[in-house]
């Protein structure tokens, strides 16, 4: 599979962004008063973060990336493949649950997607923030109705009929223009030129679009360049920016290993959207990757303390690209891409199975503040089956034959013709 990423330096390491780490906090230190979540939003805002870790620590470790920049969008990879999942069954739905840790129970993994979704598309003046779902589904082919209206009811999916059987390249054009339209134009091309084909049955897209402001903007004539010292030895260049008067008040803590600095972006009615950093007191990134999903990183937290810090962090835009088939093998759920995959939720057969995940993502972090997009495809496909045409056997050139006998194999004549007239 085809994969592409960029150079990261190992300073700092942005661990979640957005909605994706839980417990923000609002600028005066004490948490912010939202609308208690569901129960189940709970195990899926868990499940999500354990996901996130594992992902994020199966492709630091994978030399493919060795490195090199990482970001992706834990919530949109976790939501396509929570449509996915929907109709999936026995040996293949227990390898996508184990991978991204969903809940067992259909009503409590339902009703937390809702809610989340829900959330995240609610309004607010100071921030854009924003996700979407769809099924682009062949016209011809019977899916359930149980499962698109699962789908629509609980993870608000549109659902759309494509002729991929004798329009795949138009199909394709028409599913990036929907994920250009709703992530700003961040996310192009999501799906690449051949990735659908005739025998493609279903594309589970979704995606997510945040730009927000610093609730503590940097001042632009402050910005000045500076040497960055990445993971490789090498010293590089870059625009840094920097906060460092009386009013540069964060939540921050620190262990033995980390600073821990949280930058709250502004907000009105929605939820409190900050971006979380961890940088290694050691310049080794490994020191920061080996605090995710720790006690101690969650302890430490949770004990954030607003304070004056002098806050120096560079201007950066990354866009990556992975093609997670073989990822989400490695992590546990190898059954999914191969003739034993069982959709059967989706349409009562077992033709079915993935034949791509591709994911997109875009960050720009600058003085203002950031903006942040990103897109996943799921791309299932039917099992080859076609007739085979009619074989024409012309032995109008020389061959060779045998007599044999039929029950035991015995060869009783053998001989080659050359020329049927001599």
């Amino acid at each position: 599979m085809k994969k592409q990423a960029f150079l990261i330096g190992a300073a700092a390491c942005i661990i979640l962004l957005c909605t994706f780490f839980a417990g923000c906090t609002d600028t005066d230190g004490g948490p912010e008063e939202t609308p208690p979540a569901t129960e189940g939003a709970d195990d899926i805002l868990e499940a999500n973060t354990l996901f996130a870790y594992d992902l994020y620590h199966t492709l630091s470790s994978d030399k493919e990336y060795a490195e090199q920049n990482i970001f992706f969008s834990p919530y949109s990879i976790s939501t396509a493949l929570a449509l996915t999942y929907e109709g999936a069954k026995g040996a293949t739905a227990e390898e996508i649950r184990s991978v991204f840790y969903f809940p067992v129970d259909d009503a409590v993994r339902q009703e937390g997607y809702a809610a989340l979704i829900a959330g995240l598309n609610s309004p607010d003046a100071a921030y854009m923030l924003s996700t979407a779902n769809a099924l682009w589904a062949e016209e011809s082919y019977p899916f359930l109705p149980a499962y698109t209206g699962i789908a629509q009811q609980y993870y608000a999916a549109e659902v759309r009929n494509m002729d991929f059987i004798s329009s795949p390249e138009e199909s394709r054009l028409t599913i990036n223009r929907w994920v250009e339209d709703r992530t700003e134009d961040r996310i192009t091309d999501l799906i690449p030129q051949g990735a659908i084909t005739p025998l493609t049955r279903l594309v589970i897209t979704n995606a997510v679009y945040f730009k927000g402001t610093w609730v503590l903007q940097f001042d632009e004539n402050k910005t000045q360049p500076a040497v960055f010292r990445t993971g490789q030895g090498k010293s590089v260049t870059v625009d840094m920016m920097q906060r460092t008067d009386d009013d540069a008040i964060y939540p921050y803590a620190e262990t033995d290993d980390l600073q821990i600095l949280r930058m709250p972006y502004e907000h009105e009615s929605g939820k409190a959207l900050s971006m979380l950093v961890l940088l290694p007191k050691d310049g080794d990134i490994t020191t920061a990757e080996a605090a995710l999903g720790t006690t101690e990183l969650a302890e430490a937290v949770s004990s954030m303390e607003e304070r004056q810090v002098e806050v120096f962090f560079p201007k950066f835009t990354l866009e990556t690209t992975y093609f997670l088939p073989d990822t989400l093998a490695v992590m546990g759920m190898p059954t999914a891409f191969g003739d034993e995959a069982d959709f059967s939720g989706m349409d009562n057969t077992r033709f079915l199975f993935i034949t791509d995940v591709i994911h997109k993502a875009f960050v720009e972090v600058n003085e203002e503040g950031t903006e942040a997009a990103a897109a996943t495809a799921v791309i299932v496909g039917r099992a080859v089956s076609v007739e085979s045409p009619v074989p024409v056997f012309r032995a109008d050139h020389p061959f060779v034959f045998m007599i044999t006998d039929d029950e035991t194999g015995m060869l009783l004549f053998m001989g080659r013709v050359a020329d049927p007239t001599a």
